[in-house]
């Protein structure tokens, strides 16, 4: 069975801080690119965040110099620490594998879809 499953979500205040992880089982990690993504309600998914196989990473100009992320192949996961959170970031957060192991975030053909983590920013 591969499968994606993403914990770390939860209520913060505004300006607070969370981290995400993406672990990996059935399949190994090291091969792949990794996307965070978020959906709101009424909106359509975007991308977040990606790293590639080699740690190359590339950030939504929402999110720059706020969020980070990270992986360890030795946990078989992918990290995205999220800091000065806005209300705006409230979203469910979802992870994707390179459905094809090359590795590059550039024209990545996700898949092996988490069921998501919810983050919420409030007063």
């Amino acid at each position: 069975q591969l499968q994606l499953v993403e914990s770390g979500g939860g209520l913060v205040q505004p300006g607070g801080s969370l981290r995400l992880s993406c672990a990996a089982s059935g399949f190994t990690l090291d091969y792949h690119a990794v996307g965070w993504f978020r959906q709101a309600p009424g909106k359509e998914r975007e991308g977040v965040s990606c790293i590639s196989s080699s740690s190359d990473t590339n950030y939504a100009d929402s999110v720059k110099g706020r969020f980070t992320v990270s992986r360890d192949n030795a946990k078989n996961t992918v990290y995205l620490q999220m800091n000065s959170l806005k209300p705006e970031d409230t979203a469910v957060y979802s992870c994707s594998a390179d459905s094809y192991g090359l590795g590059s975030c550039n024209g990545a053909d996700f898949g092996s879809w988490g069921q998501g983590t919810q983050v919420t920013v409030s007063s």
